[in-house]
């Protein structure tokens, strides 16, 4: 099952299909930067629309050539049974960053977590700080 929603992550990323046609109703996004999860569809969507922003890239499978501005790639990806992990790496203005994706879904093929994990430190600083920014010029999720 997971494969088919990594297929579909991937299109939503490439801008051929809507990120929230991928979210359980009820999933639940774990920030590297916030201490509580976000739950439910749209605050999933916001942030993971907040990243796409941040992290502009590929959108790719492992091993995909980097953007060009970004530099933003997954490098590495584990898939089994309803859960991945898809690692990925970028720069942002000098810091390296390094992190992994931990998506989980339903049998319907909805993803139903989202966990973001980043490494170093600076890494996690410099990613709240240009979150943080982004999200403030986003508007905030409409009930649906």
């Amino acid at each position: 099952m997971i494969r088919s929603t990594i297929e579909r992550w991937h299109e939503a990323l490439r801008g051929e299909s809507e990120i929230e046609d991928l979210l359980h109703e009820d999933c639940v996004f774990w920030s590297p930067v916030l201490f509580r999860p976000m739950e439910g569809r749209d605050l999933t969507a916001l942030y993971l629309r907040a990243a796409y922003q941040v992290f502009p890239g590929d959108g790719g499978s492992a091993g995909g050539p980097a953007d060009e501005v970004s530099g933003f790639r997954y490098t590495k990806r584990v898939l089994d049974g309803n859960h991945a992990v898809l690692e990925f790496e970028t720069t942002m203005d000098g810091v390296s960053v390094n992190g992994v994706d931990i998506i989980t879904c339903d049998d319907d093929g909805l993803i139903t977590e989202f966990k973001v994990m980043i490494r170093p430190r600076k890494a996690v600083e410099k990613v709240q700080e240009q979150m943080a920014a982004m999200l403030g010029q986003m508007p905030p999720p409409t009930d649906t």
